[in-house]
């Protein structure tokens, strides 16, 4: 690991697609940096390219131009083997759990194969592993055998969150990881995240539509529309008084409902609208 790199950077980003004689642009000249153990929230209305951006930066999605770079490594420019140990260093915890985890896979195993795919562990220590693993995210041993449809969406999301974390990643994305949640685990989700991003020193890149979260979650915040990052900075700035007009509107159009109570490692409580 290079300590003087960016967990990510990502520069002039470029994502097009033809359909029939048209060339739809999703991601247009697209450029931030995640400073290590930080979070970076990309917010915006659905379909405005955060997910595009996040596949792009991952190397899932190959971008018509630009380039990114992963603990200073540029996924693009990789052998299979050498990007098969930089995907190990990455996480994703996605939209949907219960979609997200293979249906007739117990539990354990789901959180196992990371470990059995980038790691020499032998059986025993997998075991152990994921056994430490769903304690961490505060599941228990009884949830281990279970299938993804016989959980509640947070506790299927837990099990994806340990399943993103098992292979000790330096950079997780988090793809709308609460909007398919009930309201009132949503903070505890959120919280979680926070807790393991202290503890493990993580970085994320956050994607999500929800400006109250993006807020609570991230040190710096991009706000997309049509492709285009229009604001960028620091996140309590940008989500308080923004500068373009595209993001006080999408302020002014939040709803004022009540929030619920997230707490914040070290006893610090604030309050998250959801």
């Amino acid at each position: 690991m290079n300590a003087h790199t960016d967990a990510l950077v990502v520069e002039h980003l470029v994502k097009e697609y033809r359909v029939h004689r048209t060339v739809f642009r999703a991601v247009d000249d697209v450029s931030f940096r995640i400073s290590r153990g930080s979070t970076f929230g990309l917010v915006g209305e659905s379909g405005s390219g955060k997910s595009t951006i996040a596949r792009c930066a991952l190397n899932l999605i190959e971008p018509t131009s630009g380039f990114s770079l992963i603990d200073g490594e540029d996924p693009a420019r990789l052998r299979s083997r050498a990007l098969r140990r930089l995907r190990a260093r990455t996480g994703i915890v996605f939209q949907n759990p219960k979609a997200a985890l293979n249906p007739r896979l117990r539990i354990r195993d789901s959180i196992a194969e990371p470990l059995r795919t980038h790691t020499s562990l032998t059986s025993t220590e997998v075991g152990e592993r994921v056994a430490s693993l769903l304690d961490e995210v505060g599941l228990s041993m009884t949830h281990a055998d279970r299938l993804p449809h016989q959980l509640s969406g947070g506790q299927a999301q837990r099990a994806g969150v340990a399943r993103a974390i098992a292979t000790e990643p330096e950079l997780v994305v988090l793809d709308e990881p609460t909007s398919a949640l009930d309201v009132s685990v949503q903070a505890q989700v959120l919280n979680l995240l926070q807790r393991l991003k202290g503890e493990r020193g993580l970085s994320y890149l956050l994607i999500s539509h929800d400006l109250d979260v993006v807020r609570y979650m991230s040190d710096e915040a991009g706000v997309m529309r049509q492709g285009r990052m229009v604001e960028s900075g620091r996140a309590d700035v940008v989500l308080t008084a923004p500068s373009h007009e595209y993001t006080q509107q999408l302020l002014a159009a939040m709803p004022a409902t009540p929030g619920a109570a997230a707490s914040i490692p070290g006893g610090e409580e604030r309050s998250i609208l959801l």
